[in-house]
Parts: structure tokens; sequence; C-alpha cells
């Protein structure tokens, strides 16, 4: 590190839009940034997002980290490629070499723009059923099974030249808070935390680029912090104790778990002081202002100089070996066959659900519009499914805004068999003890734990896995997944 080196070389932020404006470049080049994370309030088409990386690695300079939350399932934001199934839907097909091929595919479709880093995959072991932000993100419940589908994703991001990172870590798979909205705490023994959540994220840091941390606090490991602020976690534990070499990024530090409790400007410079080689400065230009002028008089004062040069040489080496560089000859659409076939693979029946015949008039009861939450997108809705199920039955709709409106005395007065659609992120009080004839299952997969009806879980609502259900009720598929996480 010099005297010259400035304070946004340890931050990582977001831009306003789809294109790298005038001022926005200036306030990049001005902290020294050379990180971005895109959202979707950056991406338009191809040829656009293409453009605005070449725009951004012009100022970010050849160390360009451009980095985007590309898991597969809801955690997906171009809307214009084939459609990857969600990492659940891959552990319940449990394919090794179906989740390579899976993540090379979506490693390419990153390079093809010229994005160097993903954020996947979720080695989070998903034990808490309950979990309000993980759910069909995580491979499953088992340590064994996340640990075997996160190595194969690593594989075929490497195999694709796309650096990869491992998150939430050391685990957010047993809260029931969302870290977007709140700060949750985990209260296992340290024998408890090695034998389920530590397992993945141990196991696979050899072949690990780049670790992200989670905003949640471990008593077994640190009382007072956030594994993000936890000089325990990031530096004794991950560094000393586990010898890892490679990037450890903070998740947003805009999220309430971090800042409501500590404010933006000090919880840059303790995440950096807990052993953080880079701070995820997300948000507004003042937000950001605030995280960076606090971490550039901190370098002056608070911040050890020898682990700051630790970081930007451990930064400079992930951006030297996956550069931000566009290969216009990759083509995504030709993995489309790819993404239909893992989906249809991870199809489960859960309590032997059967099929109305083909032709047959059913009622459907659905969701009229899903929203979009946080970190997800909406899942389908009511008008679309009914005019894709149109493709088999005849089919009376029975839309609703919240479950509790759901007449479920009206809709099964015509005596035909009901289907319950399930689109939504969240699992939702009213559905508990529902009896539907049919639950198809095509968002969160806990779901089936409270309708009291045979299912078929897609882990997902993305149009190939919306095709795949239909190749089932049509009786041209089987359903050969099994259940990534154990019935309550």
């Amino acid at each position: 590190m010099t005297a010259q080196t400035l304070p946004g070389v340890f931050a990582m932020v977001d831009i306003p839009g789809p294109t790298l404006d005038a001022d926005t470049a200036a306030h990049l080049k001005k902290h020294g940034v050379r990180s971005v994370c895109l959202f979707g309030k950056n991406i338009e088409s191809v040829g656009q997002l293409r453009q605005l990386c070449a725009d951004l690695r012009e100022v970010l300079g050849e160390d360009a980290l451009i980095a985007l939350d590309h898991e597969g399932g809801a955690i997906l934001r171009p809307d214009f490629w084939p459609f990857a199934p969600s990492a659940m839907g891959l552990g319940a097909a449990d394919d090794v070499g179906l989740t390579q091929a899976v993540s090379a595919a979506l490693g390419r479709q990153l390079r093809s723009v010229g994005i160097n880093w993903n954020f996947a995959p979720v080695l989070d072991v998903n034990v808490s059923p309950a979990n309000p932000v993980i759910g069909e993100r995580a491979y499953g419940a088992d340590p064994a099974l996340v640990t075997r589908h996160g190595g194969a994703a690593l594989a075929g991001y490497a195999s694709a030249g796309v650096a990869a990172c491992v998150k939430h870590f050391p685990g957010h798979g047993d809260t029931r808070v969302d870290s977007h909205l709140a700060l949750p705490r985990v209260d296992k023994s340290r024998a408890e935390l090695e034998a389920t959540e530590f397992a993945p994220f141990r196991h696979l840091l050899p072949q690990t680029p780049a670790v992200m941390t989670a905003h949640i606090v471990y008593p077994a490991l640190d009382e007072v912090h956030p594994a993000t602020l936890s000089r325990r976690v990031l530096t004794g534990l991950l560094r000393q104790e586990w010898g890892y070499g490679g990037v450890t990024v903070t998740d947003s530090m805009g999220m309430r778990a971090i800042d409501d409790h500590y404010g933006r400007g000090e919880a840059g410079v303790l995440a950096l002081e807990a052993g953080a080689d880079l701070v995820m400065a997300l948000g507004r230009r003042e937000a950001q202002e605030t995280t960076l002028e606090a971490i550039g008089a901190a370098m002056k004062t608070r911040l050890n100089r020898q682990e700051l040069d630790a970081s930007l040489a451990r930064l400079h080496a992930l951006a030297r070996q996956a550069p931000a560089e566009a290969d216009v000859s990759l083509d995504p659409q030709s993995d489309a066959a790819l993404f239909r076939r893992a989906w249809a693979q991870g199809l489960t029946a859960y309590r032997n659900p059967v099929a109305p015949q083909p032709g047959a008039r059913v009622t459907l009861i659905a969701h009229r519009q899903p929203v979009r939450e946080t970190v997800s997108e909406a899942g389908a809705d009511a008008e679309t499914l009914a005019r894709e199920l149109a493709q088999v039955y005849e089919v009376r709709l029975v839309p609703f805004e919240t479950p509790e409106a759901i007449d479920w005395q009206g809709a099964r007065a015509g005596g035909d068999p009901v289907i319950l659609a399930t689109t939504a992120r969240h699992r939702h009080p009213a559905l508990i003890g529902v009896q539907p004839d049919l639950h198809l299952c095509l968002y969160n997969p806990y779901a089936v734990l409270d309708v009291d009806a045979p299912a078929l879980l897609a882990y997902g609502f993305r149009p190939e896995a919306r095709a795949a259900v239909l190749g089932w009720l049509k009786g041209e598929a089987g359903a050969q997944g099994s259940l990534p996480f154990g019935p309550a």
C-alpha cells in the first residue's frame, strides 16, 4: 500500500442505472473504486450490459471486479438468458455432474458480457424450514449434500473462467430472521457448528476464490459482533485456524442487520479491522461516501498497513485470475436445453401425487400477482399459470390476493379436482392444513409441510420449471428428484 492508495480499493459499490454516466464515473475514479456489484436496475439487454461492463472496466482499471448475484432459481436478474434451476432443485436431482454443468453455463452467461465475479454458490445448510431468506437457494439440509454440490458448482465456475464466491459464512441456514431486515442470532455450540454450518465452507476452502460473510451473531464464536464485524471469526477462525488465503467480502452493509446497529461508516471500518478484504458499500451516494470517508480516515490511524497490503494482494490476484473481459464468442442460448433438463431432473413427488387426467375440468387456486421481495424476484402470476395449464385441462381459475382470502368452499363447489399452486417466497400460516387435491409447489419448497395434500415440487417458478411441471401433468415425464430436507 502506498500513500496514494485510495479508500475505494477496499469498497464495492453499486451504480444507479443501466449506463455509466459521467458523474458516477467521476465518483468511482475519485475514490479509487475497483469493484462494482450489478443489480436488476443495471440490466436491460445483452448489448447494453456488455457495454456497461466495458465502460466500468475502463474506469475501474485492470483490477476490476464486476459482480452479480447469479445463483439460479429466483436469484437471476437478466431475463434475456435461459433460466437455471435453484440450488435446491439441483440438490433434489443430486447429480453432481449436472450441478457442475449448470454452474459452468451460468459462468459462461456472465463471461459473455464481461462480468467476472459471481456471488455463488450458496453453501448454507438450510436446516430451518422457517428460514425466510435462504430456503431453495441452498442445496439442502444435509451438510454432505451441500458440500458435494458446492464443490461441483465451484468446479463449474472455475472451468468457465469466472470467480466464484461462497456464502454466507459461517452459515445462514438456521436463521428465522432475514438479515436484510434485522440482526439474526444462531445459538449453537462450536461442536454443532462444526458438524453442520461449518462443514461445506471448511471442506471447500482449498478451491474457493472468495468468501462472503454473514451478518449474524454466533455467540459460540463471538458473543458481541456479527460475523461480518468479528475478528475472531474472519481472522481467528477463517485465516489463522483454517488457513484461508482467498478474498473475503462482506454482504451488503446496507442491510438492516448492520445499518440499524452500527451505521455505515463505522461498520465498514470494523469489517476491515475484523479481517474483511472488501466492504460492500451499497446504496445511495451519500451512504457510499460515508463509508469511503470513514475508511480513508481509518487508513491513516486505525487500520493495520500490513493487513491492508495483504488485502490488496488478494484482490489483485482475484481480478487477474478472472479478468473482466467479455467473450463475445459465447452463446448463452446454447445452454437452454441443459437448463430445461436440469429443472426436470429436480422435480420431486411428495405424498404420491396423481395428476388429473388430461382434458379434465380442474379448479386452479393461485396468487393473482406475487411481488418481488428484497433479494428474490417475484413468482409466477395466476393468469400465466392458468393459461399454461389450459394446454392440459379445462381450467377454472380462482385467483387470490392473500391466502386468507381463498374461498375453499366455493372452489370445491363444482366438484372438480382442486389444484393449489404456491408461488410465494414465504410460507403462509393460512395454508396450514388446507386440503386441495394436488399441490403444485412452485417456489418455497417448505410449503409442502403446510399444505395437507400430495405435492409436486419444482423448486422454482421460472418458465423452464413450469414447462417441467406441464410435462409431468401430461404424463410425459416422471418426478425423479428426492426431497433434500426431511419432512416435519
